[in-house]
């Protein structure tokens, strides 16, 4: 027997954050543990009032409750935080609205698997697939890639992209400190690179969001790019306070 095969596989784990995603809650269970059985599924319930954590639990999920709705960043950092402190290895970020493609999930973790990356991002503009955002929403994702890229220098395309697969390092960091805002994403990258992280971007097929519509108008949108990139460059300039664990 080599060394290879005495080594123990590595524990990964699902978070699914999911607010009022009853309709579609169920499928992403399933098409996760179709994708690959291995993985824990943890379902993040950020308040819903339609029972989603109902229709998660049924489909065999393990369900954290938030008492009230903290926002995508609260109950994606819930996640980490679960998967930190009870040992997991890989950790994969996945949305409770059907976006993400489960069978892609190979995609995100080959690179970590090979121990290339601490944070992989599946992008939806790196060359496969179909998906396109129109009008503001897709000029504010190319402005926060460009930026982004600049700052930690490295080019990336979906700085958005909250399909997502993390190591021990990349739980280490963000289950301690991870951005609570409107797109929370772009200034996780931004601080995953401000400690040194390994990024690589891969490219991903995702689909249209099948339930629900943005709420956000064009001057929201623009009020909460002017948040965002505030946000992104505090952010860049605050002194470290973490240490994280070394690399493998």
């Amino acid at each position: 027997m080599t060394e290879a095969d005495q080594t123990p596989p590595k524990r990964q784990i699902a978070i699914v954050p999911a607010l009022n995603e009853a309709a579609t809650i169920g499928r992403v269970i399933q098409e996760i543990r179709a994708a690959d059985p291995a993985f824990e599924i943890v379902v993040v319930d950020d308040g819903s009032d339609d029972g989603t954590g109902a229709v998660a639990e049924a489909a065999g999920a393990r369900l954290l409750i938030l008492p009230f709705n903290l926002g995508i960043g609260g109950a994606v950092q819930t996640g980490f935080r679960y998967a930190l402190t009870n040992g997991f290895d890989v950790a994969v970020q996945i949305d409770g609205d059907g976006q993400h493609d489960s069978s892609q999930l190979r995609v995100i973790l080959e690179p970590l698997i090979a121990g290339e990356a601490d944070l992989v991002i599946g992008s939806r503009y790196a060359g496969v697939g179909t998906y396109r955002a129109r009008g503001m929403r897709r000029v504010g994702q190319r402005l926060f890639a460009s930026i982004v890229s600049l700052l930690i220098r490295q080019p990336l395309t979906d700085t958005s992209s909250s399909f997502r697969a993390l190591n021990r390092r990349s739980l280490s960091l963000f289950a301690a400190d991870y951005p609570h805002g409107f797109l929370e994403t772009v200034e996780a990258t931004v601080l995953a690179g401000k400690y040194r992280l390994r990024i690589k971007e891969v490219p991903v097929t995702m689909r249209e969001r099948e339930t629900g519509s943005t709420s956000l108008t064009i001057p929201l949108s623009l009020f909460y790019s002017a948040k965002v990139l505030l946000a992104v460059f505090v952010s860049m300039f605050r002194r470290p306070a973490l240490r994280l664990e070394e690399e493998p």
